[in-house]
């Protein structure tokens, strides 16, 4: 069955993943203009100006938040960890490229999640992918495809991967049973979960910016301390991705393919740019200004701070350590947690311990937001149902902490790529309604505007985004 599995996920990843992602990217980055670097400046102005929100939704920042917390997670720390084991230094310049250019895609699929969001029962937000397919598209069944696809990725088996990590991090740091572990995050976990969507946005709005700017003050500390291997650092990062250093031993194109390999599936685990998740919660906000593209760029910036800050962040941490040591068996958080170790003392792995604990339990809250966001697009609504739902997502937070690593890293790769690939051919074909509510919000701009969304201006737009939401506007 394990290597039934491990063939899947090479088939999706080795020939059909690494270049869908990279067309994508390229695609939108071109047809946006490189919106993702000649708009960098503004799309910081629109973040700091994200806090208003009305009494239909939170605020952009609140679901900013919310999506940086699913970002921000096991990829950034053990996922990295993994792809430097794997795939040599070249994996982060495949990192940080998927990133860049997957910038342009979050744009893409944020600004349509945002278009086309309804209202539930409750009178919250919701959108995604999902609603795009249905409403843009006319097709409801590739909408049921992808919200089974991401609630097996988000509700179980990403978390799973989330609190395997800290289960394992804590194990090194404290020697606390992994089980014991499991429990506690059960635990809070459903304290908040059951606490519903504003519940989830309010605690990613107070932990996620602590978290990641003391996880960041840690590595620019280690930076500071290694000031002068730092251009070495780079130059092996650039060339381990090309190829150089295998030269020499004949294996240069096996070399490229696994850092290319590695780098890409860590990097979109990471930052999740083209997979679809984050624009459930883009879907969320009620946005400032009142235009589908102003998430668009909010949610962009969600994209580098994940993977170009922290990500490289982690990737400094080891590849300036003498931690990475080929079959040595170390990789994961436990990588993490010697190559900080090496660096600070024996504080480090304690630090990492209570960072993955920050990162990735916010990630299961976040995670488990997009899960329900689907179901409720299934109809799967009623109150029994949902808590049924809510039990076996704490079910799997469990199973996750008592699990072996490489087993649910190899399942969170496949539901990962069956997502990726569903939500980039809907992106394809609504390309045009991105383009356009892009160049609308633009020229609203250099008018001297603020940028809002007219849905009349738009024919198909006009007749296919749910009523209620936009044209009362």
């Amino acid at each position: 069955m394990i290597d039934i599995i491990n063939s899947i996920s090479g088939l999706l990843w080795g020939h059909i993943l690494v270049y869908l992602l990279i067309a994508a990217g390229l695609f939108f980055t071109i047809k946006l203009k490189f919106i993702q670097f000649l708009q960098f400046p503004h799309m910081i102005k629109v973040m700091f100006n994200s806090r208003q929100c009305d009494k239909d939704g939170i605020s952009s920042f609140q679901a900013f938040c919310t999506s940086l917390a699913a970002r921000v997670g096991t990829g950034n720390m053990a996922g990295v960890a993994v792809a430097l084991y794997l795939g040599g230094a070249g994996a982060i310049f495949w990192m940080w490229l998927i990133a860049l250019i997957g910038m342009a895609t979050s744009f893409a699929e944020s600004t349509l999640a945002q278009a086309y969001k309804t209202r539930d029962e409750h009178g919250n937000f919701r959108g995604g992918p999902a609603y795009y397919m249905q409403y843009g598209l006319g097709k409801r069944w590739m909408g049921v495809v992808f919200s089974l696809c991401l609630i097996l990725a988000f509700g179980l088996v990403f978390n799973a991967v989330q609190s395997n990590s800290i289960a394992a991090a804590f194990k090194v740091a404290f020697d606390i049973p992994n089980y014991v572990v499991g429990l506690v995050l059960v635990a809070g976990s459903g304290i908040i979960i059951f606490g519903g969507l504003k519940t989830i946005s309010r605690f990613a709005e107070m932990v996620v910016p602590f978290m990641a700017l003391a996880y960041l003050f840690v590595a620019l500390y280690v930076c500071a301390m290694n000031a002068s291997e730092l251009p070495t650092v780079f130059m092996r990062i650039i060339n381990s991705a090309f190829g150089i250093e295998q030269a020499g031993a004949g294996a240069i194109g096996y070399g490229v393919m696994q850092a290319m390999i590695q780098g890409i599936k860590r990097g979109l685990f990471s930052n999740e740019a083209g997979m679809g998740s984050a624009a459930n919660a883009a879907a969320t906000a009620t946005p400032n200004p009142p235009h589908p593209a102003s998430q668009g760029y909010v949610q962009m910036l969600g994209v580098f701070i994940d993977t170009v800050v922290i990500c490289s962040a982690t990737a400094a941490l080891i590849l300036l350590s003498d931690q990475l040591v080929a079959d040595s068996g170390v990789t994961g958080i436990a990588l993490t947690q010697a190559a900080l170790e090496e660096h600070v003392g024996s504080w480090g792995a304690v630090f990492v311990a209570i960072a993955i604990l920050f990162f990735a339990f916010t990630s299961i809250v976040a995670n488990y937001s997009y899960a329900e966001t689907n179901l409720l697009f299934l109809e799967h609504n009623h109150e029994h149902g949902m808590l049924i739902f809510r039990l076996i997502v704490l079910a799997m937070v469990m199973f996750g902490s008592v699990s072996e690593l490489g087993l649910i890293w190899t399942l969170a790769d496949i539901s990962m790529g069956l997502m990726a690939i569903v939500n980039v051919i809907a992106l394809f074909m609504l390309s045009g309604v991105v383009i356009w509510l892009a160049n609308d919000y633009t020229a609203q701009r250099k008018a001297g505007k603020l940028p809002t969304f007219d849905p009349t201006q738009h024919q198909q737009l006009d007749k296919t985004i749910p009523k209620g939401i936009w044209h009362k506007r």
